[in-house]
């Protein structure tokens, strides 16, 4: 059992990888043509004082992508595994106060963001994306080395 985690770890790794930076990427693509409108997503929380909301909206974008670009390329991916999860962490305390609160907003993870009607809320489903890379990012955090990556 043992040696067959040996042989697909590095697999794993690769596909953790892939997943998690590929989902930030993306994530920070689609802010990065509109940082207004990421601030504003941020700032539909009410979560934080409106300047460190704006700041917040203006810089994820870039953190997103630069984790992303990270981990697709295999470099310090411990360390962007654990930016990676802790990052969801954050989102998921975001996304469930907001759900707890009765807000009526869209997450912003992918662009958009603000004030929805009650019934296009998708709280619990995002919760559970944002889980399962976390969950990721502790992996590759734990388990850096995989293939295909310049960290050697």
């Amino acid at each position: 059992m043992v040696d067959k985690f040996k042989i697909s770890q590095p697999w794993l790794t690769l596909i953790a990888r892939l997943i998690l930076g590929g989902v930030l990427l993306a994530a920070g693509a689609l802010k990065i043509g509109n940082l207004q409108k990421s601030a504003m997503a941020v700032r539909a929380y009410e979560l934080l004082p409106v300047s460190l909301a704006n700041f917040l909206g203006y810089a994820l974008p870039w953190v997103e992508i630069g984790v992303g670009l990270l981990l697709l390329t295999g470099t310090a991916v411990r360390i962007s595994g654990l930016i990676g999860a802790i990052t969801m962490v954050a989102f998921i305390i975001a996304i469930s106060q907001a759900w707890a609160r009765g807000l009526s907003i869209d997450c912003g993870c992918f662009g958009g963001g603000g004030a929805v009607n009650p019934e296009d809320t998708r709280y619990l489903s995002e919760i559970i994306r944002d889980l399962g890379l976390f969950i990721l990012g502790i992996y590759l955090y734990f388990y850096p080395k995989g293939r295909f990556g310049l960290d050697k």
